[in-house]
């Protein structure tokens, strides 16, 4: 049933261009294991070993916190639709902040979304895929508005003073370098 390899192919990219839902996975060696789902448009593969996808502003920011101090990441998508299939991404990411010379250069790959705050480049060295017969049909309807109107009406400053609040540190009180990054 499962099945690894060491890239994305053809098959498993188109399937990835095709989901609206993916989830991210990330630890340090002590903290809490966080999982969070993720959407709107915002994942892109640069190749076969290399994925990016562009984080917007949340209530947490575990991923960040997590990612630069453990570079670990596994990136999950599941079927919800069509023939049964789970697709694990597994490898290493890094955090790229506003301020960080590759941030123009990424960024490029994405529709500008308000809330933007952070892009992770994840360098993948496992693709495994399991059969995903237990994962039920849900029918994709639309995509929700609600973060991208709260971002907007916050706006450029309302977000800095957000992050400033909210996304400074993670639950476990990692520093995610948000405010020194960005600001």
């Amino acid at each position: 049933m499962g099945k690894q390899y060491a890239a994305l192919s053809e098959h498993t990219i188109k399937f990835i261009s095709e989901q609206k839902l993916f989830f991210v996975g990330t630890a340090t060696e002590d903290s809490r294991v966080n999982v969070s789902p993720k959407g709107m448009d915002t994942f892109r593969v640069l190749n076969n070993n290399q994925v990016i996808w562009l984080n917007v502003t949340g209530s947490g920011n575990e991923t960040a916190a997590h990612i630069q101090k453990n570079s670990r990441m596994t990136v999950m998508f599941c079927a919800f639709d069509g023939p049964p299939l789970i697709l694990r991404l597994y490898g290493n990411a890094s955090v790229i902040h506003k301020n960080d010379p590759d941030w123009a250069e990424l960024f490029a790959h994405f529709k500008p979304l308000p809330g933007a705050r952070q892009i992770f480049d994840l360098t993948i060295d496992l693709v495994q895929t399991s059969c995903g017969m237990a994962v039920p049909y849900y029918a994709y309807t639309g995509d929700r508005e609600l973060l991208t109107d709260w971002a907007t009406k916050k706006g450029d400053e309302g977000l800095k003073l957000y992050w400033k609040e909210k996304n400074q540190a993670s639950i476990d009180n990692i520093a995610t370098h948000i405010i020194e990054k960005n600001l």
